[in-house]
């Protein structure tokens, strides 16, 4: 500074450009936040026009044991009128047997799923299970007998006991351990300060991935459902806690009709039948070697996978 300008003035006229272009900074947030506010009205009122849910029927449609036999019967969907997501969806899955669902991000292998859980209504068409239309089930019934083990893994506030009971409330002790030794997680139980009667807490910092993966794995088992519908979620884990999990699920599938939606081929090449989506749509079905064998999409992405 030569003294045509003292560092007091020099500190000042930068202070007063700041603060001449405070008002701008926040006026460009305030624009983001009405943006972002206007979004969110339009979703609120597109759900409020949402038709409501239609009435459910007051009996079961099926009485006994469900089999598991599974029928996607010319299956039409679309989240929109005007845009048709699945167009003729039809496969079968017999009792017992292991159906893989594979394919890329966004490719409609959730969506098939969630029209089987009835989380959406078809379009066109029918999914039936034993023979029976679900539209003509309640919900409620059609999913309890649905077991599902997800990629996201949710534990409650509580016991580890109370955990594994969730979907079985009048469980015995005695039916809460065998079910944490058929998912090989009594050991890990075993080893905690209360051993089942542990206290969880809602972040569950205190347990890996994996071990709560497998109390998922233990909760399904004690519900002893006819059907399963399994996301597979090893990626995250260490090579041994993975192989503890596919040990419990090898077991869980066990005469049981199964859904895998795989990101691995490797763990699907057993699967009866594997169901190859693209666009929403199934564009390959069969078993794995008859798939690589027609060397068509299934064949380049299981060879991708192993290149």
């Amino acid at each position: 500074i030569d003294g045509a300008l003292s560092v007091g003035t020099f500190q000042a006229f930068f202070q007063y450009v700041n603060q001449s272009a405070e008002p701008l900074t926040e006026g460009a947030y305030m624009v983001n936040s009405m943006q972002s506010a206007l979004a969110s009205v339009e979703r609120i009122y597109a759900l409020l026009d949402e038709p409501e849910i239609g009435a459910e029927p007051e009996t079961a449609a099926l009485t006994g044991r469900t089999e598991g036999r599974v029928e996607f019967r010319n299956v039409r969907f679309g989240y929109t009128p005007e845009r048709v997501l699945m167009e003729d969806i039809s496969f079968t899955a017999h009792p017992g047997q292991k159906i893989a669902v594979v394919g890329s991000t966004g490719a409609g292998k959730t969506t098939l799923i969630n029209l089987l859980m009835r989380f959406y209504e078809v379009d066109g068409g029918a999914i039936l299970l034993d023979g029976v239309d679900t539209k003509t089930m309640s919900r409620s019934w059609l999913r309890s007998h649905f077991g599902m083990v997800l990629q996201d893994t949710w534990l409650f506030e509580g016991t580890i006991a109370e955990n594994i009971a969730y979907g079985k409330p009048d469980a015995t002790r005695e039916e809460i351990v065998a079910a944490a030794k058929a998912a090989r997680v009594d050991f890990f139980v075993r080893t905690m300060p209360k051993g089942y009667d542990t206290v969880l807490g809602n972040d569950t910092e205190n347990i890996s991935v994996g071990q709560r993966q497998l109390l998922t794995i233990a909760r399904v088992v004690l519900s002893n459902p006819a059907l399963l519908i399994l996301d597979e979620a090893t990626s995250s884990v260490d090579t041994r806690t993975e192989m503890e999990i596919n040990r419990a699920m090898n077991a869980l599938m066990e005469n049981r009709t199964s859904f895998v939606i795989a990101h691995r081929l490797s763990t699907i090449v057993d699967a009866d039948l594997i169901l190859v989506m693209e666009n929403g749509n199934i564009i390959e079905q069969g078993k794995h070697r008859e798939l690589v064998k027609a060397n068509g999409p299934y064949a380049q992405l299981y060879y991708s996978q192993f290149a």
